[in-house]
């Protein structure tokens, strides 16, 4: 049997009796350890107690939860941890261990929602429990693993201004928004001719003007100048993306409305404290991205994709399709494009790898790219062609485009949408087949995902060797999947096997990326297409990553190893007269190494 003490400032220590189960610790009603602090969250951790072992998880809290050698838990994961551990809880310390005399008579851990540490009636609250605690509080911890544990986004500081001032700064950000449109007609003067520089500063001195007269008294904390900054941005730029767009640290901008601006840090989901003024600032924000490009969004057309500047893919959706507001997602790209040097020192993938994607692009095998939403496909698909020759004429074929290729003789594409009467719409189907026509010597799409997939393999099987293209799957044998109902969306009644024979002959080389619980981006498999074995396309796995751990930082750690099979095409690559080592391919040498 095992028993629960817990430590807190100006309160005597407590013990209670643990048996076998799982204990909810927070501030919540619901909790079966409540310790009402403050600091504490309502649903913070969870102990769970199974034959003298204890596993300790942090459920998302505000504060985290620590151990006594000052290591925080990572969310949600699952630890265990030697009983007598001090479990630091806001400043609340718990401690598990074992009976020091089992005869010792100490009150039952507590079992019900209305029992909480430290009070003198968490005995009583508890004592119709006794008769059978371990049943009892089994079929609790039962009933508490089928109800949801709400996880608290952690906040990313960007503007300065404090939460619960920010009420005040949108209050008065529509107020001065009102006031700038009626004094100052900022569309009038853009279209009229006036000079970017001139339009700044009108803009600058009516904001001033505005915010000097406000009758609103304002906090101490709040900086004046951190409300003209963000007037400003909405006035005349993109608002709170300004601030975003310039960070390279981020990965996704993803707007929900207004008031809720999201980014991703690291692979970690962050809420920002900065805000729109109002729905139509995010509106102008999506109109000064989208005119541009020639496209529109509107009430009969709510929905567009476009670019950014720098590459940075963007899609918006408005309502009454959108029930939050307007929504924004921006998918960021570095402004120093990742090469493969960086790639291997993130751990997205191994050297050797990287040596034998090059060897499989410079003799011309088509590759194809695998891998989830956000996984890294194009980032590696714009690695991969770096390594296209600067001799050769290359097109590429883009949705938006953000490919970013610096040979010297290179065609870009991209697709357009149908304008407002729904008419001359040019897909990436049609590019594809154009790009046939323009004596291409690689052809690289920037994803299959329709008929344009029959295009590309014909392509690839006519002369078009070494192409390169991506595509939305779970795993390479999905990607071949998913490739066969890409080719029947072209509108043929192609039989299986045709359509089987046709992807076996086209891809030799299928790449598998994967963003893993941590946030991080790993390629997880190169496989080979070898052939066809009756009505099924066969495949042999070259490199493979295995996770060996979590580090200090709770971080996947792996390897990526080899897996003793030798590629097909040896023979060519001898022919081509490319260094390629074949230890690379051996296991053994590779963990020796």
């Amino acid at each position: 049997m095992l028993e629960l003490e817990i430590q807190q400032p100006g309160a005597p220590t407590t013990a209670a009796r643990l048996p076998s189960g799982a204990y909810l610790v927070g501030t919540g009603k619901d909790c079966h350890i409540r310790i009402p602090r403050p600091e504490i969250s309502s649903r913070h951790a969870q102990l769970i107690v199974r034959d003298d072992r204890l596993v300790v998880m942090d459920l998302g809290s505000r504060n985290g939860t620590e151990m006594e050698d000052g290591s925080t838990l990572f969310p949600n994961q699952p630890y265990e941890i030697p009983l007598g551990t001090r479990i630091r809880i806001g400043k609340a310390v718990l401690r598990v261990r074992r009976l020091k005399e089992e005869g010792t008579p100490l009150p039952a851990a507590p079992a019900g929602p209305e029992a909480s540490a430290g009070r003198s009636d968490a005995p009583a609250a508890v004592a119709s429990a006794r008769n059978n605690p371990a049943k009892a509080v089994e079929k609790k911890a039962d009933l508490d693993i089928l109800e949801p544990h709400k996880q608290e986004i952690p906040v990313l500081r960007i503007s300065g201004v404090p939460e619960h001032l920010r009420p005040i700064v949108q209050e008065i950000k529509k107020h001065a928004h009102a006031e700038l449109l009626k004094r100052l007609n900022l569309k009038k003067l853009a279209v009229s001719g006036v000079s970017g520089e001139e339009l700044s500063r009108q803009a600058r001195s009516m904001i001033r003007e505005i915010l000097s007269q406000l009758t609103i008294q304002l906090p101490a904390e709040l900086d004046i100048a951190v409300i003209e900054k963000e007037l400003f941005q909405e006035a005349v730029g993109l608002g709170p993306l300004e601030s975003l767009i310039e960070r390279d640290d981020l990965t996704e901008i993803m707007v929900n409305g207004p008031d809720q601006v999201y980014v991703e840090k690291g692979g970690v989901l962050y809420r920002t404290d900065t805000a729109f003024a109002g729905n139509g600032q995010v509106l102008s924000a999506i109109e000064r991205i989208v005119s541009p490009l020639g496209r529109r969004i509107d009430e009969s057309s709510p929905m567009v994709d476009a670019r950014l500047a720098d590459g940075s893919r963007v899609n918006a959706i408005i309502p009454p399709l959108s029930l939050v507001g307007p929504t924004i997602t921006i998918r960021k790209f570095s402004r120093k494009p990742l090469m493969a040097a960086d790639l291997v020192r993130f751990g997205s993938l191994s050297v050797d790898i990287v040596k034998f994607l090059a060897i499989c692009v410079a003799v011309r095998k088509n590759i194809l790219i695998s891998g989830g939403t956000g996984s890294g496909k194009t980032t590696l698909l714009n690695v991969l062609s770096s390594y296209l020759p600067n001799s050769e004429r290359i097109v590429t074929i883009e949705d938006a485009a953000e490919l970013q290729l610096h040979q010297e003789h290179l065609v870009r594409l991209e697709s357009r949408p149908p304008n407002v009467e729904g008419k001359g719409a040019v897909t990436i189907r049609d590019l594809v087949r154009n790009a046939l026509r323009m004596r291409p010597d690689r052809i690289v799409v920037g994803e299959c995902r329709g008929g344009e997939a029959l295009d590309m393999l014909q392509a690839m099987n006519t002369g078009h060797d070494g192409s390169l293209t991506t595509i939305h799957a779970n795993s390479a044998r999905d990607a071949l999947a998913r490739l066969e109902t890409l080719v029947l969306m072209a509108g043929f009644d192609l039989p299986l096997r045709a359509i089987r024979e046709q992807i076996a002959s086209a891809i030799q080389i299928v790449v598998q990326i994967s963003r893993e619980r941590d946030g991080s981006r790993k390629l997880v498999n190169v496989s080979e297409i070898t052939k066809m074995e009756g009505e099924i396309i066969t495949m042999q796995d070259l490199f493979v990553f295995r996770q060996t751990g979590w580090d200090s930082q709770n971080r996947i750690v792996g390897v990526h190893e080899p897996t003793g099979n030798l590629p097909t095409f040896m023979e060519e690559i001898e022919r081509a007269k490319l260094d390629c080592d074949i230890s690379m391919f051996n296991p053994e040498q590779r963990r020796e190494g």
